[in-house]
C-alpha cells in the first residue's frame, strides 16, 4: 500500500481524534535525533526516537499509560520513510492508568534502511499521527541479547535490555554524576515476583536528574543485578 502523504494522514488522525474519547494527546515531536526540538503539529501525537542494538533496531517513544504500553502492528519502509502502525495494549481486563509517561517500543530495523544515513518516522496508533526523525548511527556495532542505549533528547534515552518480557526494568533513579557520568538505578524486584521464561527485548525510557553530555555512558545497578554493570555508551 503506497504511503500517505502527511497532510492525508493528519486529516484522518483528526477526524479519527474527534470521534475518540480516549486519544493520546500531545504534540506532534521532532526530537528524535540529537539536539532536535518538539514542534507543535495538528496529529495530535508525540513521538520522539533512538537508536538502539548497533542500529538494528529503533526505540519509538509515544506518551500515554505506563500501564498499557504500545507494541508494533506494522512497520514498512515506505519511499524512504520507515512507517510505523502502533497500538495499545488496552482491553477490559487491562484497565488503563491514568498518567502520562514516555514509553518505548522496539521496531526492528526494516531491510533497506541505511543506519548510518538517518530515517525520518511516521507514527499512528489509536487515531493519533507524529512524525519525527533520527541522524545517522555513528556508534560501534552490538553484541546480539547485550543492553544498548540511544538518546532521545538532550536530557532522555531509551535503554535496551533483554529478559522476561512480563518483568521489564522500572527505574528508581538517574542521576548525572558528571556530564560524562550517568548512574542508573533500577528498582529491586519483589522476591515473590513471578517472571514469564522468555528473552524480550524491552525498552526503558530514562530521564536524566543534572548536567549530561551525549558522550555520557551508564553505569547500571539495582534491579536483582548482584554488581553495578559495565559502563554503556549512549549512542
Amino acid at each position: 500500500m503506497p504511503r500517505r502523504p502527511v497532510s492525508a494522514l493528519v486529516g484522518l488522525a483528526l477526524a479519527a481524534l474527534a470521534l475518540s474519547g480516549c486519544a493520546t494527546g500531545g504534540v506532534n515531536g521532532g526530537a528524535g535525533g540529537p539536539g532536535g526540538d518538539e514542534q507543535p503539529g495538528a496529529g495530535g501525537l508525540s513521538v520522539g526516537a533512538a537508536w538502539l542494538a548497533g542500529g538494528s533496531m529503533i526505540a519509538v517513544v509515544t506518551e500515554g499509560s505506563s500501564t498499557c504500553t504500545p507494541s508494533v502492528e506494522d512497520a514498512v519502509l515506505d519511499e524512504g520513510v520507515l512507517v510505523v502502525t502502533l497500538t495499545e495494549d488496552t482491553g477490559e481486563d487491562r484497565p488503563c492508568t491514568d498518567d502520562l509517561v514516555k514509553r518505548g517500543t522496539v521496531v526492528g530495523v526494516p531491510e533497506g534502511v541505511e543506519p548510518g544515513t538517518g530515517i525520518d518516522i511516521q507514527v499512528t496508533m489509536d487515531g493519533g499521527f507524529g512524525e519525527t526523525s533520527l541522524e545517522g548511527y555513528s556508534g560501534g556495532a552490538v553484541d546480539e541479547y547485550t543492553p544498548s542505549a540511544g538518546w532521545v533528547d538532550d536530557q532522555t534515552f531509551a535503554m535496551l535490555t533483554w529478559g522476561s518480557s512480563s518483568c521489564a526494568p522500572q527505574v528508581e533513579s538517574a542521576t548525572a554524576a558528571s556530564p560524562g557520568a550517568i548512574e542508573l538505578t533500577f528498582v529491586d524486584p519483589p522476591a515473590d515476583q513471578v517472571c514469564t521464561m522468555d528473552m524480550a527485548p524491552r525498552v526503558t525510557v530514562v530521564t536524566v536528574d543534572g548536567e549530561v553530555s551525549r558522550d555520557a555512558a551508564i553505569t547500571v545497578s539495582g534491579g536483582g543485578a548482584d554488581r553495578p554493570s559495565p559502563s554503556i555508551p549512549i549512542d
